[in-house]
């Protein structure tokens, strides 16, 4: 990879990491609040529920994001965690914390799903 393209990606990074930890405070948003009418108890219960499935995405993210840096300084990134083998550029420009190569990344996409057959190949991370 070229030292362009990889400061680039951990620019990438970095940027997008700041954006998830600066973004909106949410937990305000979780706040059980009560009220005489059920439909209202039932809408603010889905809202609740929203907030906290968007606040556990920006967690997963950012700690995704976090591993991709921890991986730049310790001079394995880029490198599947499943086969070893290199990650594309190209997969690293669309997804710059990208744990999985390709390959990887649709065995373990299709095994999470249930493909059958899917369980047959599923992908260890750190399996040499």
């Amino acid at each position: 990879m070229l030292n362009a393209d990889f400061n680039l990606l951990k620019a990438a990074l970095q940027h997008k990491l700041q954006a998830v930890v600066t973004g909106s405070d949410k937990r305000q948003d979780i706040i059980i609040q009560q009220s005489p009418d059920p439909l209202d108890e039932t809408q603010f219960a889905a809202e609740r529920d929203m907030v906290v499935s968007l606040l556990n995405r920006e967690s997963e993210m950012s700690r995704r994001m976090r591993a991709a840096l921890r991986r730049i300084e310790e001079g394995t990134y880029a490198v599947c965690l499943a086969c070893e083998e290199t990650i594309s550029v190209k997969r690293l420009q669309a997804v710059p914390w990208a744990e999985l190569c390709l390959g990887c990344q649709e065995r373990s996409d299709l095994a999470a799903d249930g493909f059958f057959g899917a369980e047959d190949e599923q992908v260890e991370l750190g399996a040499r």
